[in-house]
């Protein structure tokens, strides 16, 4: 007779290919995530889902697990975050984090969460700690920082402890697994909207019928050309639209908006530093392809919350905050409520 606590049946299941429901999904990672699977049960388990592919109902059934295990901060009902799932090896700057500021000073309340660089050579936190933004703030400075400039950012690591239980496993495995899908799902500030960005077009309508069950009100998934985890402006982006209950697909294109088609080579970052620079100069209204982008995924964020009624109005609006000063500000907001209580 099995227990809540035993991985060994599902684990079988697994190894017979078998899909798990949401209600099973949810037990395997209560297991996992709670310390008591032995580090060959969590590979195995891991490894087995991923050659025969996650389905809707287990990334649902994990979500639901982490997003409960989260350490999270209070938020309006109407935040939005801007994360990707990472791992498309671009090398792009930090688009998503671009963007959460500029939608911010446009007047969005954004949860922002993130990491430190997996693949890339600078993740959000990397590039905000090199914008001066204080990672270990008091979580009530990061729910002070929402409600006072509608920005904040959290660092995965801190609001998700029960990750230590897999992480070494993750880190031996060296390849992909659920986990790369479930941090943009397990948002600390329990976010039901959001533009979630996937490394593989292959997992856009799956993300956004997870996303759907998890009871999301606005959320746009989506993967873009040159296999960007962005909306992007190389070419053509695959959307799928999650509102009022339903998933509905379309593309959107750069020119479609009055962009030009930008290369890859364009969208290229650095180090924290170098995309710190970047970030620096288009929130000072230095034109071309870092701003565009940054317009396009800003824009999103803004349909998602209802501010702007289309990616159009959407982008007009994130312009109007960069060129206004207001983004600019709003990162310096942050930078100073983060830092608070640390001066000499």
């Amino acid at each position: 007779m099995s227990t809540d606590n035993d991985l060994k049946p599902i684990l079988a299941k697994v190894a017979d290919g078998e899909k798990l429901t949401e209600s099973m999904a949810e037990q395997a990672f209560n297991v996992l995530m709670s310390g008591q699977a032995t580090p060959s049960q969590m590979g195995a388990f891991l490894m087995g889902l991923r050659i025969r592919g996650e389905t809707v109902d287990e990334i649902t059934g994990a979500a639901r697990v982490m997003r409960e295990k989260a350490t999270g901060i209070v938020a309006p009902d109407n935040a939005v975050d801007t994360c990707g799932t990472g791992g498309d090896g671009s090398g792009t700057f930090n688009i998503s984090t671009g963007a959460a500021i500029v939608a911010a000073a446009a007047g969005a309340v954004v949860a922002k969460h993130g990491n430190r660089a997996a693949s890339s050579k600078s993740g959000s936190a990397d590039v905000l700690m090199a914008l001066g933004v204080n990672l270990d703030a008091d979580m009530k400075l990061l729910e002070k920082a929402l409600r006072e400039i509608g920005l904040c950012f959290m660092m995965a690591t801190r609001h998700h402890s029960a990750m230590r239980h897999v992480m070494p496993t993750r880190v031996e495995m060296g390849t992909r697994t659920i986990f790369n899908l479930l941090g943009p799902l397990a948002n600390p500030a329990k976010t039901k909207r959001q533009v979630l960005g996937v490394f593989a077009k292959d997992w856009v309508e799956p993300v956004a019928h997870v996303l759907n069950r998890l009871g999301s009100v606005h959320a746009w998934v989506v993967h873009g050309h040159s296999g960007l985890d962005e909306i992007s402006t190389t070419g053509p982006t695959f959307v799928a639209e999650v509102k009022n209950g339903n998933v509905t697909t379309f593309e959107i294109s750069p020119g479609d908006f009055g962009f030009e088609t930008a290369t890859l080579e364009d969208l290229k970052g650095g180090d924290a530093d170098v995309n710190a620079k970047a970030i620096t100069d288009l929130l000072a209204a230095k034109k071309g392809a870092y701003r565009d982008i940054v317009l396009m995924n800003a824009g999103a964020a803004l349909v998602v919350t209802g501010i702007a009624s289309d990616l159009a109005e959407g982008i007009k609006k994130a312009s109007d905050a960069i060129d206004s000063g207001k983004a600019a500000e709003t990162l310096q907001g942050l930078v100073t409520i983060t830092n608070e209580g640390n001066a000499a």
